[in-house]
Protein backbone atom coordinates (compact mmCIF):
# COMPACT_ATOMS: atom_id res chain seq x y z
CA UNK A 1 0.00 0.00 0.00
CA UNK A 2 1.69 3.38 -0.87
CA UNK A 3 -0.09 5.09 1.95
CA UNK A 4 -1.39 4.34 5.55
CA UNK A 5 -4.54 4.91 3.92
CA UNK A 6 -6.61 4.19 7.87
CA UNK A 7 -4.13 6.44 9.41
CA UNK A 8 -4.59 8.87 7.06
CA UNK A 9 -8.41 8.99 7.19
CA UNK A 10 -8.09 8.36 11.17
CA UNK A 11 -5.93 11.35 11.11
CA UNK A 12 -8.30 13.68 8.98
CA UNK A 13 -10.77 12.59 11.15
CA UNK A 14 -9.59 13.47 14.05
CA UNK A 15 -8.79 16.79 12.70
CA UNK A 16 -12.61 17.46 11.73
CA UNK A 17 -13.38 16.76 15.04
CA UNK A 18 -11.24 19.33 16.04
CA UNK A 19 -12.68 21.73 13.72
CA UNK A 20 -16.61 20.76 15.17
CA UNK A 21 -15.03 21.75 18.56
CA UNK A 22 -14.12 25.28 17.44
CA UNK A 23 -17.22 25.91 15.10
CA UNK A 24 -18.86 25.59 18.68
CA UNK A 25 -17.35 29.19 19.95
CA UNK A 26 -19.02 31.45 16.57
CA UNK A 27 -21.91 29.38 17.30
CA UNK A 28 -21.87 30.78 20.82
CA UNK A 29 -20.98 34.33 19.58
CA UNK A 30 -23.91 34.14 17.26
CA UNK A 31 -26.38 33.38 20.15
CA UNK A 32 -24.79 36.26 22.22
CA UNK A 33 -25.67 38.92 19.77
CA UNK A 34 -29.00 36.93 18.56
CA UNK A 35 -27.61 36.50 15.16
CA UNK A 36 -29.51 33.22 13.44
CA UNK A 37 -26.08 32.28 11.71
CA UNK A 38 -25.78 30.47 14.97
CA UNK A 39 -27.67 27.79 13.17
CA UNK A 40 -25.54 27.60 10.13
CA UNK A 41 -22.51 26.78 12.69
CA UNK A 42 -24.19 24.35 14.73
CA UNK A 43 -24.98 22.44 12.07
CA UNK A 44 -21.39 21.98 10.70
CA UNK A 45 -20.42 21.51 14.12
CA UNK A 46 -22.26 18.77 14.60
CA UNK A 47 -21.61 17.28 11.48
CA UNK A 48 -17.51 17.35 11.90
CA UNK A 49 -18.33 16.17 15.38
CA UNK A 50 -19.84 12.96 14.32
CA UNK A 51 -17.24 12.62 11.67
CA UNK A 52 -14.98 12.56 14.26
CA UNK A 53 -16.32 10.53 16.81
CA UNK A 54 -17.07 7.74 13.73
CA UNK A 55 -13.37 7.96 12.88
CA UNK A 56 -12.47 7.31 16.51
CA UNK A 57 -13.74 3.53 16.12
CA UNK A 58 -10.52 2.85 13.78
CA UNK A 59 -8.27 3.91 16.05
CA UNK A 60 -7.63 0.31 17.32
CA UNK A 61 -7.00 -0.25 13.49
CA UNK A 62 -4.16 2.01 12.94
CA UNK A 63 -1.50 0.31 14.27
CA UNK A 64 1.06 1.49 11.96
CA UNK A 65 3.36 4.27 12.61
CA UNK A 66 3.18 7.24 9.95
CA UNK A 67 5.86 7.73 7.65
CA UNK A 68 7.09 10.99 5.69
CA UNK A 69 4.66 10.34 2.89
CA UNK A 70 1.93 9.79 5.24
CA UNK A 71 2.54 13.31 6.97
CA UNK A 72 2.77 15.14 3.80
CA UNK A 73 -0.49 13.80 2.62
CA UNK A 74 -2.76 14.37 5.64
CA UNK A 75 -1.23 17.87 6.07
CA UNK A 76 -2.23 19.34 2.35
CA UNK A 77 -5.48 17.11 2.33
CA UNK A 78 -5.81 18.71 5.77
CA UNK A 79 -5.83 22.09 4.75
CA UNK A 80 -8.36 21.26 1.66
CA UNK A 81 -11.20 19.59 3.84
CA UNK A 82 -10.82 21.97 6.60
CA UNK A 83 -11.12 24.59 4.09
CA UNK A 84 -14.36 22.84 2.28
CA UNK A 85 -16.06 22.44 5.27
CA UNK A 86 -14.87 25.72 7.28
CA UNK A 87 -16.85 27.78 4.14
CA UNK A 88 -20.13 25.73 5.02
CA UNK A 89 -21.69 28.36 7.69
CA UNK A 90 -20.80 31.26 4.93
CA UNK A 91 -23.65 29.35 2.30
CA UNK A 92 -26.00 27.75 4.83
CA UNK A 93 -26.55 31.04 6.06
CA UNK A 94 -26.85 32.75 2.89
CA UNK A 95 -24.09 35.11 4.21
CA UNK A 96 -22.57 34.16 0.72
CA UNK A 97 -24.33 33.07 -2.42
CA UNK A 98 -21.58 31.60 -4.04
CA UNK A 99 -19.80 27.92 -2.75
CA UNK A 100 -16.61 29.31 -4.75
CA UNK A 101 -16.54 32.60 -2.56
CA UNK A 102 -17.15 31.13 0.62
CA UNK A 103 -13.93 28.67 0.00
CA UNK A 104 -12.05 31.51 -0.84
CA UNK A 105 -13.00 33.79 2.04
CA UNK A 106 -12.36 30.42 4.09
CA UNK A 107 -8.77 29.15 2.81
CA UNK A 108 -7.88 32.60 3.02
CA UNK A 109 -8.69 32.93 6.86
CA UNK A 110 -6.75 29.34 7.25
CA UNK A 111 -4.01 30.18 5.60
CA UNK A 112 -3.68 33.90 7.42
CA UNK A 113 -3.78 35.42 3.79
CA UNK A 114 -6.42 38.18 4.58
CA UNK A 115 -7.45 38.21 1.35
CA UNK A 116 -11.82 39.22 1.04
CA UNK A 117 -14.34 39.17 -0.79
CA UNK A 118 -16.52 41.08 1.29
CA UNK A 119 -17.34 44.69 0.53
CA UNK A 120 -18.09 44.07 -3.47
CA UNK A 121 -19.49 41.54 -5.88
CA UNK A 122 -22.88 42.30 -4.46
CA UNK A 123 -21.68 40.85 -1.04
CA UNK A 124 -22.03 42.55 1.72
CA UNK A 125 -19.41 45.17 3.45
CA UNK A 126 -17.38 43.66 6.21
CA UNK A 127 -19.08 45.77 8.91
CA UNK A 128 -22.32 44.59 8.13
CA UNK A 129 -21.42 40.76 8.53
CA UNK A 130 -22.83 38.93 11.68
CA UNK A 131 -20.32 39.13 13.92
CA UNK A 132 -20.28 35.39 14.17
CA UNK A 133 -18.48 35.03 10.57
CA UNK A 134 -16.25 38.02 11.71
CA UNK A 135 -14.79 35.95 14.63
CA UNK A 136 -14.90 32.94 12.50
CA UNK A 137 -12.61 34.25 9.98
CA UNK A 138 -10.16 35.88 12.91
CA UNK A 139 -10.41 32.63 15.02
CA UNK A 140 -9.63 30.60 11.61
CA UNK A 141 -6.54 32.83 11.72
CA UNK A 142 -5.84 32.39 14.63
CA UNK A 143 -5.87 28.30 14.34
CA UNK A 144 -4.08 28.31 10.57
CA UNK A 145 -1.44 30.84 11.92
CA UNK A 146 0.32 28.07 14.49
CA UNK A 147 -0.74 25.42 12.29
CA UNK A 148 -3.64 23.28 13.20
CA UNK A 149 -1.44 20.33 12.70
CA UNK A 150 0.63 21.71 15.23
CA UNK A 151 -2.55 22.20 17.87
CA UNK A 152 -3.51 18.82 17.13
CA UNK A 153 -0.77 17.22 17.97
CA UNK A 154 -0.74 19.40 21.23
CA UNK A 155 -4.20 18.86 22.92
CA UNK A 156 -4.45 15.00 21.07
CA UNK A 157 -1.98 12.92 22.69
CA UNK A 158 -3.54 10.03 20.73
CA UNK A 159 -1.67 11.81 17.47
CA UNK A 160 1.89 11.44 19.42
CA UNK A 161 2.55 8.26 16.91
CA UNK A 162 4.32 9.30 13.76
CA UNK A 163 3.56 13.06 15.28
CA UNK A 164 7.22 14.37 13.68
CA UNK A 165 5.93 13.49 10.22
CA UNK A 166 3.26 15.94 10.62
CA UNK A 167 5.19 18.15 12.51
CA UNK A 168 7.69 18.74 9.79
CA UNK A 169 5.22 19.03 7.92
CA UNK A 170 3.21 21.51 8.81
CA UNK A 171 5.79 23.80 10.39
CA UNK A 172 7.52 26.65 7.84
CA UNK A 173 10.97 27.16 7.26
CA UNK A 174 13.79 25.04 5.89
CA UNK A 175 13.66 22.45 8.81
CA UNK A 176 11.28 22.12 11.68
CA UNK A 177 13.02 23.01 15.07
CA UNK A 178 12.40 21.23 18.01
CA UNK A 179 12.04 22.52 21.34
CA UNK A 180 11.88 19.52 23.07
CA UNK A 181 12.83 15.96 22.16
CA UNK A 182 9.07 15.41 22.07
CA UNK A 183 7.57 16.90 19.61
CA UNK A 184 4.16 16.88 21.48
CA UNK A 185 5.68 18.67 24.43
CA UNK A 186 6.82 20.88 21.31
CA UNK A 187 3.84 21.63 19.95
CA UNK A 188 2.13 22.73 23.53
CA UNK A 189 5.02 25.10 24.27
CA UNK A 190 4.91 26.63 21.31
CA UNK A 191 0.65 27.47 21.93
CA UNK A 192 1.56 28.49 25.48
CA UNK A 193 3.71 31.23 24.12
CA UNK A 194 1.19 32.36 21.31
CA UNK A 195 -1.46 32.34 23.17
CA UNK A 196 0.23 34.09 26.19
CA UNK A 197 1.22 36.91 23.44
CA UNK A 198 -2.11 36.90 22.02
CA UNK A 199 -3.64 37.34 25.65
CA UNK A 200 -1.00 40.56 25.93
CA UNK A 201 -2.57 41.93 22.76
CA UNK A 202 -5.84 42.08 23.87
CA UNK A 203 -5.08 43.63 27.09
CA UNK A 204 -3.20 46.79 25.31
CA UNK A 205 -5.70 47.20 23.10
CA UNK A 206 -8.86 46.79 25.07
CA UNK A 207 -8.30 50.57 26.13
CA UNK A 208 -8.73 52.12 22.40
CA UNK A 209 -11.08 48.94 20.68
CA UNK A 210 -14.42 46.95 22.36
CA UNK A 211 -13.40 43.58 23.54
CA UNK A 212 -15.15 42.21 20.41
CA UNK A 213 -12.60 43.62 18.43
CA UNK A 214 -9.63 44.01 20.35
CA UNK A 215 -9.79 39.94 20.55
CA UNK A 216 -10.52 39.99 16.12
CA UNK A 217 -8.07 42.19 16.34
CA UNK A 218 -5.28 40.43 17.97
CA UNK A 219 -6.27 37.24 16.72
CA UNK A 220 -5.60 38.39 13.01
CA UNK A 221 -1.78 40.19 14.13
CA UNK A 222 -0.25 37.26 16.15
CA UNK A 223 -1.57 34.49 12.93
CA UNK A 224 -0.54 37.56 11.02
CA UNK A 225 -3.37 37.22 8.96
CA UNK A 226 -5.27 40.84 8.40
CA UNK A 227 -8.80 40.30 8.25
CA UNK A 228 -10.30 43.52 10.46
CA UNK A 229 -13.34 43.98 11.74
CA UNK A 230 -13.78 47.36 9.67
CA UNK A 231 -14.18 48.27 6.03
CA UNK A 232 -10.88 50.49 6.14
CA UNK A 233 -9.02 48.23 8.30
CA UNK A 234 -6.81 49.20 11.56
CA UNK A 235 -6.55 53.11 9.99
CA UNK A 236 -10.21 53.49 10.34
CA UNK A 237 -9.84 54.08 14.25
CA UNK A 238 -7.57 56.76 13.33
CA UNK A 239 -5.37 56.16 16.32
CA UNK A 240 -1.61 56.15 17.20
CA UNK A 241 -1.98 54.26 19.90
CA UNK A 242 -3.30 51.34 18.04
CA UNK A 243 -1.10 51.38 14.94
CA UNK A 244 1.81 51.37 17.04
CA UNK A 245 0.68 47.90 19.65
CA UNK A 246 -0.41 46.16 16.32
CA UNK A 247 3.22 47.27 14.60
CA UNK A 248 4.71 45.83 17.71
CA UNK A 249 2.94 42.56 17.57
CA UNK A 250 3.07 42.10 14.03
CA UNK A 251 7.13 42.64 14.48
CA UNK A 252 6.94 39.80 17.11
CA UNK A 253 4.59 37.50 15.18
CA UNK A 254 7.33 37.36 12.54
CA UNK A 255 9.76 36.11 14.74
CA UNK A 256 10.91 32.49 15.13
CA UNK A 257 8.63 31.14 17.58
CA UNK A 258 11.46 28.94 19.36
CA UNK A 259 13.08 32.20 19.86
CA UNK A 260 10.48 33.73 21.54
CA UNK A 261 10.98 30.39 24.04
CA UNK A 262 14.73 30.63 24.42
CA UNK A 263 14.04 34.29 25.35
CA UNK A 264 11.80 33.06 28.17
CA UNK A 265 14.31 30.88 29.41
CA UNK A 266 16.72 33.99 29.72
CA UNK A 267 18.56 33.04 26.81
CA UNK A 268 18.67 36.51 25.56
CA UNK A 269 22.00 37.01 24.42
CA UNK A 270 21.32 34.06 22.19
CA UNK A 271 18.62 35.39 20.70
CA UNK A 272 20.15 38.51 19.82
CA UNK A 273 23.10 37.20 18.47
CA UNK A 274 20.89 35.15 16.20
CA UNK A 275 21.27 35.81 12.57
CA UNK A 276 18.06 35.64 10.83
CA UNK A 277 16.45 37.64 13.87
CA UNK A 278 19.41 40.74 13.24
CA UNK A 279 18.89 40.35 9.77
CA UNK A 280 15.03 40.66 10.00
CA UNK A 281 15.41 43.39 12.47
CA UNK A 282 17.52 44.74 10.11
CA UNK A 283 15.49 44.87 6.92
CA UNK A 284 11.96 46.01 9.13
CA UNK A 285 14.27 49.19 10.26
CA UNK A 286 15.79 49.67 7.23
CA UNK A 287 12.11 49.50 5.36
CA UNK A 288 10.86 51.95 7.76
CA UNK A 289 13.14 54.79 7.32
CA UNK A 290 12.82 54.79 3.20
CA UNK A 291 8.99 54.64 3.85
CA UNK A 292 8.75 57.22 6.37
CA UNK A 293 11.19 59.27 4.84
CA UNK A 294 9.47 59.46 1.43
CA UNK A 295 6.27 60.30 3.36
CA UNK A 296 7.32 62.95 5.01
CA UNK A 297 6.49 66.39 3.15
CA UNK A 298 9.51 69.07 3.79
CA UNK A 299 11.30 65.62 1.90
CA UNK A 300 8.31 65.18 -0.85
CA UNK A 301 9.22 69.31 -0.96
CA UNK A 302 13.28 68.55 -1.27
CA UNK A 303 12.98 66.05 -3.65
CA UNK A 304 10.75 66.40 -6.67
CA UNK A 305 10.92 62.70 -7.50
CA UNK A 306 9.10 62.29 -4.45
CA UNK A 307 6.04 64.45 -5.37
CA UNK A 308 2.95 62.62 -6.26
CA UNK A 309 1.16 65.77 -7.31
CA UNK A 310 -2.46 66.38 -6.39
CA UNK A 311 -3.04 62.78 -4.97
CA UNK A 312 -0.68 62.27 -1.75
CA UNK A 313 0.30 65.56 -0.22
CA UNK A 314 2.64 63.60 2.80
CA UNK A 315 2.45 63.27 6.31
CA UNK A 316 3.31 66.75 7.83
CA UNK A 317 4.47 65.73 11.22
CA UNK A 318 7.57 63.14 11.20
CA UNK A 319 6.38 61.28 14.03
CA UNK A 320 3.41 60.46 11.25
CA UNK A 321 4.79 59.56 8.76
CA UNK A 322 7.27 56.98 10.94
CA UNK A 323 3.99 55.78 12.38
CA UNK A 324 2.24 55.04 8.76
CA UNK A 325 5.80 53.68 7.35
CA UNK A 326 6.37 51.24 10.45
CA UNK A 327 3.06 49.76 10.34
CA UNK A 328 2.77 49.20 6.64
CA UNK A 329 6.38 47.63 6.52
CA UNK A 330 5.62 45.38 9.14
CA UNK A 331 2.30 44.87 7.72
CA UNK A 332 3.83 43.56 4.62
CA UNK A 333 7.02 42.09 5.48
CA UNK A 334 5.29 40.25 7.84
CA UNK A 335 2.54 39.42 5.46
CA UNK A 336 -0.22 40.12 7.95
CA UNK A 337 -2.15 42.80 5.60
CA UNK A 338 -3.38 45.19 7.99
CA UNK A 339 -4.35 48.55 6.35
CA UNK A 340 -3.85 52.04 7.78
CA UNK A 341 -3.35 54.23 4.05
CA UNK A 342 -3.72 53.36 1.04
CA UNK A 343 0.02 52.94 -0.38
CA UNK A 344 -1.01 52.99 -3.76
CA UNK A 345 -0.61 56.44 -4.05
CA UNK A 346 2.46 57.05 -1.77
CA UNK A 347 5.11 58.39 -3.72
CA UNK A 348 7.24 55.53 -6.32
CA UNK A 349 9.80 55.09 -3.79
CA UNK A 350 7.88 53.79 -0.78
CA UNK A 351 5.76 51.88 -3.49
CA UNK A 352 9.02 50.37 -4.37
CA UNK A 353 10.24 49.26 -0.83
CA UNK A 354 6.76 47.76 0.11
CA UNK A 355 7.00 45.70 -3.49
CA UNK A 356 10.55 44.35 -2.01
CA UNK A 357 8.54 43.83 1.48
CA UNK A 358 6.34 40.93 -0.34
CA UNK A 359 9.11 38.54 -1.30
CA UNK A 360 10.89 39.04 2.17
CA UNK A 361 7.99 37.33 4.72
CA UNK A 362 8.86 36.77 8.60
CA UNK A 363 11.47 34.24 10.17
CA UNK A 364 11.08 30.72 9.90
CA UNK A 365 8.89 29.15 12.59
CA UNK A 366 6.79 32.56 12.66
CA UNK A 367 3.14 32.92 11.86
CA UNK A 368 4.63 34.97 8.59
CA UNK A 369 4.29 33.69 4.92
CA UNK A 370 6.48 34.65 2.54
CA UNK A 371 10.21 33.35 1.29
CA UNK A 372 11.23 33.90 4.63
CA UNK A 373 14.35 35.60 5.89
CA UNK A 374 16.75 32.56 6.97
CA UNK A 375 16.51 31.54 3.04
CA UNK A 376 17.56 34.74 1.64
CA UNK A 377 20.31 34.73 4.21
CA UNK A 378 21.66 31.52 2.81
CA UNK A 379 20.96 32.55 -0.52
CA UNK A 380 22.87 35.19 -0.18
CA UNK A 381 25.73 33.65 2.05
CA UNK A 382 26.15 30.88 -1.18
CA UNK A 383 26.34 33.60 -4.08
CA UNK A 384 28.98 35.32 -1.78
CA UNK A 385 30.41 31.92 -1.62
CA UNK A 386 30.22 31.10 -5.73
CA UNK A 387 32.14 34.01 -5.75
CA UNK A 388 34.91 33.56 -3.72
CA UNK A 389 34.73 30.11 -5.45
CA UNK A 390 36.08 31.55 -8.33
CA UNK A 391 39.21 33.85 -6.78
CA UNK A 392 40.25 30.45 -5.02
CA UNK A 393 38.66 27.24 -6.72
CA UNK A 394 40.45 25.22 -4.62
CA UNK A 395 39.52 26.71 -1.14
CA UNK A 396 36.73 25.00 1.12
CA UNK A 397 34.34 27.14 2.55
CA UNK A 398 31.23 26.62 3.97
CA UNK A 399 28.53 28.18 4.00
CA UNK A 400 27.63 29.06 8.26
CA UNK A 401 24.62 29.93 10.00
CA UNK A 402 24.73 30.78 13.80
CA UNK A 403 28.65 29.58 13.84
CA UNK A 404 27.00 26.22 12.53
CA UNK A 405 27.66 24.34 8.80
CA UNK A 406 24.55 24.35 6.66
CA UNK A 407 24.72 21.07 5.62
CA UNK A 408 24.17 20.86 1.16
CA UNK A 409 20.94 19.16 2.00
CA UNK A 410 19.21 22.27 3.47
CA UNK A 411 20.97 24.44 0.56
CA UNK A 412 19.38 21.97 -1.75
CA UNK A 413 16.00 22.67 -0.46
CA UNK A 414 16.69 26.40 -0.09
CA UNK A 415 17.58 27.00 -3.66
CA UNK A 416 14.92 24.46 -5.03
CA UNK A 417 12.19 26.53 -2.94
CA UNK A 418 13.62 29.91 -4.51
CA UNK A 419 13.58 28.05 -7.76
CA UNK A 420 9.65 26.58 -7.24
CA UNK A 421 8.23 30.06 -5.78
CA UNK A 422 9.41 32.00 -8.59
CA UNK A 423 8.11 28.86 -10.97
CA UNK A 424 4.74 28.97 -9.19
CA UNK A 425 4.59 33.24 -9.48
CA UNK A 426 5.06 32.61 -13.10
CA UNK A 427 2.52 29.90 -13.78
CA UNK A 428 0.01 31.93 -11.63
CA UNK A 429 0.15 35.10 -13.02
CA UNK A 430 -0.16 33.74 -16.79
CA UNK A 431 -2.86 31.27 -15.68
CA UNK A 432 -4.89 34.62 -14.31
CA UNK A 433 -4.36 36.45 -17.09
CA UNK A 434 -5.96 33.70 -19.58
CA UNK A 435 -8.92 33.97 -17.03
CA UNK A 436 -9.33 37.63 -18.34
CA UNK A 437 -7.29 39.37 -15.38
CA UNK A 438 -4.89 42.57 -16.76
CA UNK A 439 -1.39 41.42 -15.98
CA UNK A 440 -0.30 43.70 -13.04
CA UNK A 441 -3.50 42.29 -10.90
CA UNK A 442 -2.50 39.17 -11.77
CA UNK A 443 0.86 39.34 -10.84
CA UNK A 444 -0.30 41.27 -7.67
CA UNK A 445 -3.21 38.36 -6.87
CA UNK A 446 -0.21 35.49 -7.62
CA UNK A 447 2.11 37.30 -5.47
CA UNK A 448 0.02 37.92 -2.82
CA UNK A 449 -1.44 34.68 -2.47
CA UNK A 450 1.36 32.43 -2.67
CA UNK A 451 3.29 34.82 -0.08
CA UNK A 452 -0.01 34.70 2.26
CA UNK A 453 -0.04 38.71 2.16
CA UNK A 454 -3.85 39.73 1.38
CA UNK A 455 -3.32 43.16 -0.13
CA UNK A 456 -1.98 43.76 -3.91
CA UNK A 457 -1.78 45.64 -6.67
CA UNK A 458 -3.61 47.08 -9.07
CA UNK A 459 -7.53 46.39 -9.00
CA UNK A 460 -6.40 44.25 -5.49
CA UNK A 461 -5.01 47.34 -3.53
CA UNK A 462 -5.23 47.78 0.71
CA UNK A 463 -8.46 49.64 -0.27
CA UNK A 464 -9.95 46.93 -2.56
CA UNK A 465 -11.06 43.41 -2.45
CA UNK A 466 -11.08 40.08 -4.42
CA UNK A 467 -14.49 39.52 -5.52
CA UNK A 468 -14.61 41.14 -8.87
CA UNK A 469 -12.37 37.98 -9.99
CA UNK A 470 -13.97 34.85 -11.85
CA UNK A 471 -14.85 32.41 -9.30
CA UNK A 472 -11.87 30.37 -11.18
CA UNK A 473 -9.44 33.02 -10.50
CA UNK A 474 -10.89 32.63 -7.14
CA UNK A 475 -10.22 28.82 -7.08
CA UNK A 476 -6.61 29.36 -8.40
CA UNK A 477 -5.75 31.56 -5.02
CA UNK A 478 -7.17 29.38 -3.14
CA UNK A 479 -4.87 26.79 -3.76
CA UNK A 480 -2.05 28.97 -4.21
CA UNK A 481 -2.72 30.63 -0.80
CA UNK A 482 -2.70 27.00 0.52
CA UNK A 483 0.45 26.13 -1.65
CA UNK A 484 2.11 28.92 -0.04
CA UNK A 485 1.01 28.68 3.62
CA UNK A 486 2.59 24.92 3.21
CA UNK A 487 5.60 25.89 1.91
CA UNK A 488 5.02 24.55 -1.24
CA UNK A 489 6.71 21.40 -1.34
CA UNK A 490 3.71 19.63 0.55
CA UNK A 491 1.15 20.92 -1.66
CA UNK A 492 3.74 20.28 -4.97
CA UNK A 493 5.16 16.89 -4.07
CA UNK A 494 1.20 15.12 -4.17
CA UNK A 495 1.71 16.20 -7.93
CA UNK A 496 4.67 14.29 -8.53
CA UNK A 497 3.33 10.46 -9.72
CA UNK A 498 6.45 9.21 -7.81
CA UNK A 499 5.09 9.84 -4.95
CA UNK A 500 1.92 7.66 -5.12
CA UNK A 501 4.32 4.39 -6.33
CA UNK A 502 5.65 1.95 -3.83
Amino acid sequence: MVLNLRAVFYTLGMLLFFLGAALVFPMLVALFYDEPAWVSFGVTALGCLIVGVTSWSFRNQVNQELQMRDGFAIVALAWVVLSLIGALPFVISGTLASYADAVFETMSAFTTTGATIFGGGGNVDIEAMPKAFMFWRSLAHWMGGMGIIVLTLAILPLLGVGGMQLYKAEVPGPSADKLTPRVQETAKRLWLIYVGITVIEILLLLPAMSPFDAVNHAFATMATGGFSTKNGSVGQYNSGYIDWVITVFMFLAGINFALHYRLLRGKTITVLKDTEFRVYTAMMVVATVIISIALWTPTMHWFPAFQVEGVFEGYQSISDAIRYGAFQAASIITTTGFGTADYEIWPPVAIGVLFICFFIGGMAGSTGGGVKVVRHVLMFKNSFKEVKQLIHPQAVMPIRLNDRVVSQDVMKNVLSFIVLYLGLLGVGTLSMTFLGVDVLTAFGATLSSVGNVGPAFGTLGPSENYAHLPYAAKWLLSFLMMAGRLEIFTVIIMFVPSFWKK
